[in-house]
């Protein structure tokens, strides 16, 4: 049996829906709207009807600051607009997912499956345009849409079951014209000059065609997210007319020259080498000898002598930086706080613990009406107040303090906005193992659901977007689950669980696809 309940905050604590109402009546000029009350409704089965009424006081309300409905809403004023929104399909939604455990807790039994919609009810003489301008403001398609107002008879989701996995039929032996439809059809990353060397490979070295696993595996381990191939373009020219950059430029040709020598006239000019010849220098010239240097790629790592309880010990200290502008840009909750989620990632698979964050982030002016939003965009003040939200979310569930936020306004990030986050961790070196992995070594996949991401979550910043991207890129981005960090973090704090490890790497967009290689 499915129970419902809705809750809403006593006048007195009411502060999210006049929030949102002063958002409504300000940035879209909807004076019409008068009153606004958020309802949250619960739906859960598999339960007890004693559970349910303890969990409905504990769980989905606070008494002194809630009030409860079973089944039905309170009565509504005549002229009230009532908007459903939720989760799509698939995506993890926290709220429920922690009514859920909480749920399990009270009585250490099954976890129940729990439903969650937030219902805006407006009061106030709206007129159809109205109603459509406030829809298109809440719900982002990305993640959510308008929930039904029925209660359904199961919360029980059923799968079709699994068909065998097919091979890309004719695959060695397509022309181009018919490999450029493969992209369209499977949706891919890859350009046509992948797909020619990836036919390539397998007509001369498999001798069969891939199958459709393979393809998007490697769509995915090639996207521009997994790779970062953007800064492997190679540099043909550079026209410099400011004088400082161009003496920076003669010096990073000259240090080509140091650290490859003949090779130098041969190597590629990219970006990604113009940012990492600084350290090749050094390495070149004997310094950096802290640097630690191993086959995992987790986040830059450095030894440095720790004083601990009066004694010097030998610890790590890494550094990771990651910008998440695609996913904010199209989601900016969910972006913004994977982008967090997504540094804390790499030094964790590290084994390291980490301590400081820093947040940077670039927008166009927030305080422009939203009725001049570019087409297919979300409004400029919506993307910088919610993925400042989502950043702060998911750092203050995993405790984790930012020192550094900065964001800068110009009118060329309307395009594509900046999100930037950084972290510093440390271990000691002694908890640190790593050893090769041999044939019969166990691969354990540690963490919580995040959602419908799953492979090819990682190749949005690979294709070019239009129109229609808001609806179709739903599942690229992840929806961090911060409670499941944490715990993992405490996990490899034991130094018993993390001398286990052989070789860890982080569950990113890439997922498996990265990942377990």
């Amino acid at each position: 049996m499915v129970y419902r309940c809705f809750t809403a905050k006593k006048t007195d604590y009411a502060v999210e829906a006049a929030a949102a109402l002063r958002d409504i009546r300000g940035n879209l000029r909807i004076e019409a709207a008068e009153g606004l009350t958020i309802y949250n409704r619960y739906d859960v089965e598999g339960v007890s009807p004693e559970l349910y009424a303890r969990a409905k006081v504990t769980v989905f309300s606070e008494p002194p600051c809630d009030d409860v409905w079973d089944e039905s809403l309170p009565e509504l004023p005549a002229d009230c607009w009532l908007l459903a929104t939720e989760a799509l399909p698939g995506q993890y939604d926290q709220r429920a997912d922690s009514a859920a455990q909480c749920i399990q807790m009270l009585e250490h039994g099954e976890r129940p499956r729990v439903a969650y919609a937030k219902l805006y009810a407006f009061t106030g003489p709206l007129t159809e345009a109205d109603k459509a301008a406030i829809r298109a403001y809440l719900i982002n398609p990305v993640d959510s849409r308008e929930a039904a107002l029925t209660k359904p008879e199961t919360l029980a989701v059923h799968y079709p079951e699994a068909e065998p996995v097919k091979s890309v039929a004719g695959f060695i032996g397509l022309g181009d014209e018919a490999l450029s439809g493969l992209i369209d059809e499977y949706s891919l990353a890859m350009d046509l000059d992948d797909l020619r060397f990836m036919q390539r490979y397998f007509r001369d070295e498999e001798k069969r065609d891939p199958t459709v696993t393979e393809l998007k595996v490697i769509d995915t381990y090639w996207s521009d997210h997994c790779r970062h191939t953007t800064f492997g373009t190679r540099i043909t020219e550079a026209a410099i007319e400011d004088g400082e950059v161009r003496a920076a430029y003669e010096e990073y040709l000259a240090a080509r020259r140091e650290v490859y020598g003949e090779k130098a006239e041969t190597r590629p000019v990219t970006l990604m080498d113009v940012a990492t010849i600084g350290a090749k220098t050094l390495k070149k010239r004997g310094g950096l000898k802290e640097l630690d240097v191993s086959d995992e790629i987790n986040a830059c790592s450095i030894h440095v002598d720790a004083k601990i309880d009066g004694k010097t010990e030998d610890w790590l200290l890494l550094f990771k930086n990651e910008t998440h502008n695609h996913p904010t840009e199209i989601e900016p909750f969910g972006g913004a706080a994977t982008c967090i989620g997504g540094c804390i990632r790499d030094p964790l698979s590290g084994r390291a613990y980490v301590y400081q964050a820093m947040r940077v982030t670039g927008a166009a002016d927030p305080t422009v009406p939203v009725s001049e939003t570019l087409p297919g965009k979300l409004p400029q003040r919506k993307l910088t107040t919610t993925a400042a939200a989502g950043y702060s979310s998911y750092g203050n569930q995993i405790g984790l303090a930012t020192g550094q936020v900065t964001e800068p306004y110009h009118p060329d990030y309307v395009a594509k906005r900046l999100e930037v986050g950084a972290v510093v961790g440390a271990v000691p070196f002694r908890n640190v193992l790593r050893e090769e992995p041999q044939p019969g070594d166990v691969v354990i996949l540690l963490g919580g659901r995040t959602g419908r991401d799953g492979c090819g979550g990682a190749t949005g910043s690979s294709k070019t977007h239009d129109l229609s991207s808001l609806s179709e890129c739903a599942a690229e981005v992840q929806k961090g689950n911060a409670p499941e960090e944490r715990k993992l973090q405490r996990l490899f704090r034991d130094p018993e669980v993390s001398r286990m490890i052989k070789r860890c790497n982080d569950f990113g967009a890439g997922g498996v696809s990265v990942a377990i290689g």
